[in-house]
């Protein structure tokens, strides 16, 4: 196995777990959460981010890697939501969605494998912050296609945008592990 491979199995799993703590936490109550809902939550944790690598001072103690495996997290349960669709009240429990959050995850996973072989590794020469504006950049895209009722007309669709989110944020937070 790939040394990107086990570093994104392992962010992965932090965010994983989390996200098992959260659901036994509120159930899947996120299921009744509308895309744009979805999109805008990690647009807010983007924004978040930006704010923290650009200001000298917080007034909040918490840094950009809760706001990463937040981005993470979200972005999955919005590819959730694009397969099964927004549900008028919860109805997962725990082991369904865990298990969906685990094929989600192997979906994105192969996206970056392949991607990741076909760029080299590219992102390993991207800085932190240029992760975080492509991030912005994909939400910006998501916006506008939600906003175009889902249709592109050369464009990829709203899914690969949120794998590629999950992808820029694994990497971020793999570079932010090894500094």
């Amino acid at each position: 196995m790939s040394e990107t491979s086990q570093q994104f199995d392992a962010v992965i799993d932090t965010c994983r777990e989390l996200f098992i703590k959260k659901t036994k936490d509120y159930g899947t109550a996120w299921r009744i959460l509308r895309l744009p809902s979805l999109t805008d939550q990690i647009f807010i944790k983007a924004q978040r981010i930006r704010s923290l690598q650009e200001k000298e001072v917080r007034k909040v103690d918490e840094g950009v890697v809760p706001e990463f495996i937040g981005i993470i997290n979200y972005s999955i349960m919005a590819l959730i939501q694009l397969e099964k669709g927004v549900a008028e009240q919860p109805d997962l429990n725990a082991d369904d969605a865990i298990s969906l959050y685990d094929k989600e995850v192997e979906a994105t996973k192969d996206l970056m494998e392949n991607k990741n072989h076909d760029y080299g590794e590219a992102w390993r020469d991207l800085r932190v912050s240029s992760l975080t504006d492509l991030i912005l950049q994909k939400l910006l895209r998501v916006k506008q296609i939600e906003d175009n009722k889902g249709k592109t007309l050369v464009s990829e669709g709203i899914d690969a945008n949120y794998q590629d989110i999950i992808n820029y944020a694994v990497f971020a937070l793999i570079h932010l592990k090894e500094e």
